[in-house]
């Protein structure tokens, strides 16, 4: 059940790490000190939760004590509460704390979202936001480039790694799916989050009258039959691409730089170590190599949802390595289900459902598409980046096959959709060199005896720059 607020001294009442569920604590807070506004209710939370060091008094000042007239009430319940899904860490066993699950299927640190939350609403009348990147976003990014350089160890292992939750329905636990780096995924998207809505925040005319409502206005709105075409700018699912208007490579090596030099004048145990083992020069060139993994991976590329999260069966037999790069992306849509899913909850029961259709049915090891396109703004993972899938008979071990949620014989997937794949998923594989810089896209029909991908989206891919017309004889693009 959600929304319980719990002892965490229980034994016997679990704690529910769902956004939803912290806002529901927030909101009954709000109740009981409803003279306060929210940036004295987000200050308060950080206090409860025991997030403050010399680096966030640099930026947000000192937090108020107790004998203060507007201090936040919180009752010793919903303390424990708090800290619990608030301060970050990750344990001997793997698990991190202090994130929880949204409603669009994402994992958040909730950490630098309020912090950069509290920096948009201590905001200049002028809307400059002092120390909007270094508390969500740079200090974890530079950091974890930094001890990455040191530990030597392989260039993909600078960032994250994401992770699964015990429960989707009823997240408890996190677990993450490799060793922790400075800046895991969480604390990323938590990151990019505090950045988009700190920034929203300082540029408003207005200050929100509650901190529940400004969440529930960023990670809870339902898309409507136009789905992302639809929708608001400031929403979770619009993430990466609200994210890329805000930031770009120089100003995120700006606030790096500013960032590193900040922290050394505050923490001198890092100075020390940086002054030991790292020129200047070797700085800058682990900043520029972090950041292009970055970009690549929170800018560029579209956020993939995991086989975990749609909670996938397991792969059945022995999975066929891929030798890329491969030449070839090949759209396919679903047919059955007929309808676009809008929701997490939606798109992973349909890929539940054909995934049930792939192997029981049809007797396949595993779902046969290597990346599904919900309407919800997210790509489903299949058989992923590096297995072979069962999508084009003859043509597996040649190229991706990508197939959209619905069927679209007689009407096509929205643009926002069609974007996801056309322009993010094919620059995110080329970049990535999972794809070749000159590959072809073809239509499920042009190779196998199909109406697949349904005759609208067919014709809409016609006009795609990479489409390709397939000799019948040879085989070969024209």
């Amino acid at each position: 059940m959600r929304g319980l607020v719990v002892n965490v001294d229980s034994k016997h009442i679990p704690i529910l790490k769902h956004m939803d569920d912290f806002i529901k604590v927030v909101e009954t807070i709000e109740l009981e000190n409803y003279l306060l506004d929210p940036l004295a209710v987000v200050k308060g939370l950080r206090k409860a939760a025991g997030v403050d060091t010399p680096f966030i008094q640099h930026y947000l000042g000192y937090l108020s004590d107790d004998t203060e007239p507007h201090h936040l009430v919180i009752k010793p319940v919903d303390t424990g509460y708090i800290t619990k899904v608030i301060k970050h860490r990750v344990t001997v066993l793997g698990v991190e704390e202090g994130v929880v699950l949204t409603a669009d299927g994402t994992t958040v640190a909730l950490s630098p979202l309020l912090l950069g939350i509290e920096a948009g609403l201590q905001s200049t009348p002028l809307g400059h936001v002092r120390g909007l990147y270094p508390l969500t976003l740079t200090k974890n990014l530079g950091l974890s480039f930094f001890h990455h350089a040191q530990s030597k160890l392989p260039a993909s292992s600078s960032l994250g790694p994401g992770g699964c939750w015990d429960n989707v329905t009823a997240p408890q636990v996190f677990t993450l799916s490799g060793v922790a780096s400075f800046a895991t995924e969480a604390l990323i998207t938590g990151g990019m989050d505090g950045v988009i809505v700190g920034k929203h925040v300082a540029e408003r005319t207005s200050r929100p009258l509650r901190l529940s409502g400004l969440l529930k206005e960023y990670y809870n709105h339902q898309l409507g039959i136009g789905g992302l075409d639809a929708a608001p700018a400031l929403i979770s699912q619009r993430r990466r691409t609200r994210f890329r208007k805000l930031a770009n490579l120089p100003l995120l090596k700006r606030q790096i730089r500013r960032l590193l030099a900040t922290y050394r004048r505050l923490d001198k145990d890092w100075k020390k170590e940086v002054k030991q083992k790292v020129e200047r020069a070797k700085i800058e060139e682990i900043v520029n190599e972090g950041l292009k993994e970055f970009v690549h991976s929170y800018m560029d590329c579209p956020a993939i949802i995991p086989r975990c999260m749609w909670e996938a069966k397991p792969y059945r037999g022995i999975p066929t390595l891929l030798s890329l790069p491969l030449s070839f992306l090949f759209i396919h849509h679903t047919y059955e289900p007929s309808q676009p899913c809008l929701t997490f909850y939606q798109c992973s029961r349909d890929m539940r459902a054909m995934q049930r259709f792939h192997q029981d049915d049809r007797g396949w090891d595993d779902i046969g598409y290597s990346f599904v396109a919900g309407s919800d703004g997210y790509l489903y993972e299949g058989r992923g980046w590096h297995w072979q899938g069962a999508h084009t008979k003859g043509y597996n071990s040649k190229g991706y096959g990508v197939s959209f949620i619905g069927d679209y014989t007689s009407s096509i997937p929205s643009q926002s959709t069609m974007d996801l794949v056309r322009h993010q998923l094919a620059k995110c594989a080329t970049d990535g060199v999972k794809l070749v810089s000159d590959f072809t896209i073809h239509g499920h029909r042009q190779l196998v005896s199909t109406s697949c991908p349904g005759d609208a989206l067919y014709n809409k891919i016609k006009g795609w720059t990479q489409f390709g017309v397939r000799d019948e004889v040879t085989g070969v693009k024209l």
